[in-house]
């Protein structure tokens, strides 16, 4: 047991001696800083979008019955792209015609004669009361008749006229209630009409169908995306910048974009806009850019990498990020540890404003 415990305490002293030396025998890496230009640039994430895309949805929940484009096709503005079963709507329209029909004056020109003839008769009737009752006042004045007569006679004028009276309000109710009937039946029918529309799905712009989400049979919901439509050729970046970032970000800023199907390369944008309120999910804010020229071959929805050109600074003294030390201080050769000045910054290099030049050198700490 004594000689184990000898032995692995050998091992590891031999073995720490053995690193020891190795890592005394590694020589720091040293370099000198270098004058160059720096950007100092915000990153964003960001996903490629076709000009005036967006999801189609449908107005009504019905069986998709026939679909009358495809994936990758062009489309006009008002364009079927597929329709939904409609037999009850059919029916309501069908169904809505007839009570328009059965409603309209013209369907009714009886009642409205019959009316207009009951009305004519009430007024021959009170206009020869009238007489009579003018014939009686004169008999009266000459004392002929009685006065029972005349009342009686008075009577019956008010008999006729409260009949003709009443014929004509019969008439002008008959006439109103028939107009009433006509137009809320013709609205009814365009009620239905445009209810009919609504199971026939359309484009609402010129442009490319990107994705088709149902096929012949399956059932269609208000509640999800059928399609996805865009311009066919116009293309934008929507990016996602942190609210870190957010402050020093505006319109009109260079972008310069990476993405994934473009290894390697990189195109240059503009930042269009910025839009004013936060995600506060993702605590991010939602940005649109141009591509300066767009990719030959490109596609909504691919995943794009980002950075916004802050500042650019032609002529400056950088060195490695890795060299600076608690980022203030670099390590000469000598093994001075020497305060410096930083300015810009990116994700490899950082601006030396003051402390070292490019004749001195600093090793790697």
């Amino acid at each position: 047991m004594i000689f184990k415990h000898s032995f692995l305490l050998k091992f590891i002293l031999v073995n720490s001696s053995f690193i020891l030396l190795f890592s005394c025998g590694k020589k720091n890496e040293a370099i000198h800083p270098i004058q160059e230009s720096i950007t100092h640039s915000v990153y964003a994430s960001g996903t490629i979008k076709s000009s005036n895309q967006y999801d189609v949805f449908t107005k009504v929940n019905g069986i998709v019955e026939e679909i009358f484009v495809t994936e990758g096709q062009l489309v006009k503005k008002g364009q079927p792209i597929l329709k939904l079963n409609n037999s009850n709507a059919a029916l309501n329209y069908e169904t809505a015609k007839i009570a328009a029909n059965y409603n309209s004056i013209q369907s009714n020109t009886e009642k409205l004669q019959q009316a207009k003839t009951e009305l004519e008769v009430a007024k021959l009737k009170m206009d020869n009361e009238a007489s009579l009752l003018e014939r009686q006042k004169k008999m009266w004045a000459q004392e002929i008749g009685t006065k029972n007569e005349l009342d009686q006679r008075e009577l019956s004028y008010k008999n006729a006229a409260s009949l003709f009276h009443a014929s004509k309000l019969k008439l002008d109710d008959l006439k109103k209630q028939l107009e009433f009937q006509t137009d809320q039946s013709s609205k009814n029918v365009a009620i239905s009409a445009v209810n009919m529309n609504d199971f026939i799905i359309k484009s609402q712009i010129n442009g490319k169908v990107y994705n088709i989400n149902k096929e012949k049979g399956e059932m269609a919901s208000t509640q999800s995306a059928i399609a996805v439509v865009g311009d066919a050729a116009a293309f934008y970046i929507e990016l996602q910048i942190d609210e870190f970032d957010i402050a020093k970000v505006k319109p009109g800023l260079k972008v310069y974009i990476s993405m994934d199907s473009y290894k390697g390369q990189a195109f240059e944008a503009r930042l269009d806009k910025i839009y004013p309120i936060m995600n506060e999910r993702s605590k991010s804010f939602k940005a649109d850019a141009s591509f300066v020229k767009t990719p030959e071959n490109i596609y909504p929805n691919l995943s794009a990498e980002a950075n916004i050109v802050i500042e650019i600074k032609p002529k400056t003294i950088t060195i490695p990020r890795s060299y600076l030390v608690d980022d203030k201080y670099v390590i000469l050769s000598n093994k001075e540890k020497r305060k410096v000045v930083t300015g810009l910054m990116d994700y490899a290099k950082v601006e030396i404003i003051s402390g070292i030049t490019i004749n001195d050198e600093i090793i790697k700490p």
